[in-house]
């Protein structure tokens, strides 16, 4: 039986919009690349309150599109909220995607379907954000 090896490593992610879906997955795929991780899993972990992480349809923007367009419907930027920086739309987005996704890997590549990506959401930008990824090896 082959040890448990951790490594946890951070991304730096800069959003240019207040509304945006950042494509990671070549940034993680990297990061496993790098580490020659062989079998396991990654944790990418999102440590802020106004933006969140999925897994979706990657080949084609307009699913981005939709998923933003969708969530500005579901929750309005401009509503009476009592959180008085005027963000709260942002938090309620950010809590609805989540904050953490987990990948297996096997044979150095992330296990994902054929269209999907990680996206990195950005509920409350432009902002420079941290992405912690942690590699754990079986």
């Amino acid at each position: 039986m082959r040890p448990v090896v951790s490594y946890m490593f951070e991304l730096k992610v800069v959003s240019k919009k207040r509304n945006e879906m950042i494509d990671i997955t070549g940034d993680v795929q990297n990061l496993v690349d790098q580490k020659n991780l062989q079998r396991g899993h990654v944790i990418i972990y999102i440590p802020h309150t106004t933006a969140g992480i999925t897994i979706n349809e990657g080949a084609d923007p307009s699913v981005q599109r939709d998923i933003i367009e969708t969530l500005k419907r579901i929750v309005p930027e401009k509503v009476d909220y009592h959180h008085s920086e005027g963000n709260s739309d942002a938090h309620i987005k950010a809590s609805l995607l989540g904050s953490s996704v987990t990948i297996l890997v096997e044979d150095n590549r992330l296990i994902l379907g054929t269209w999907q990506h990680i996206f990195f959401y950005e509920g409350d930008g432009p902002r420079n954000r941290r992405v912690y990824v942690d590699f754990i090896s079986r």
